[in-house]
């Protein structure tokens, strides 16, 4: 299977990941995601398609010490984290956090603290391609 912290192009399978994650222990009784997929509306604005790049190097070693971190700071027992660095369109997939505890409560906060950090700590910038011309998009919601 592939690495459980990867930078790519390509789409991923939500179900693979998921199933990787389950192999890696059977401690875990709760398994939580977060799918981030593209909108064709942002801000007021249609959005034809959003581009993604990084800092090639860092960015994928920044999501390796965000999940080094979590794994620290809550109970957890395994993460995989999947972001795509290319041309998207609405309703594709963009983005995928998929963390295994023995209870649901970790994995949760887990979750949502991995989307925030990366969102604020990881060098992958996004630019919305729109009617009106490309813009980079520079807030962290």
């Amino acid at each position: 299977m592939s690495k459980p912290i990867r930078i790519q192009q390509a789409d991923f399978s939500l179900e693979a990941e998921v199933n990787a994650l389950k192999q890696t222990s059977q401690r875990m009784g709760g398994i939580v995601s977060f799918l981030g997929c593209a909108r064709d509306f942002s801000e007021g604005r249609d959005v034809f398609s959003i581009a993604f790049e990084q800092y090639a190097g860092m960015a994928e070693k920044a999501m390796c010490a965000l999940r080094d971190e979590a794994m620290d700071k809550f109970d957890i027992l395994a993460v995989r984290m999947v972001h795509r660095v290319t041309t998207v369109h609405a309703g594709e997939q963009i983005v995928l956090i998929v963390v295994g505890a023995e209870h649901r409560k970790a994995a949760f906060a887990a979750c949502e603290w991995l989307i925030d950090e990366l969102k604020q700590r990881v060098p992958i910038w996004k630019k919305e391609i729109t009617p009106d011309g490309d813009s980079w998009v520079t807030e962290h919601p």
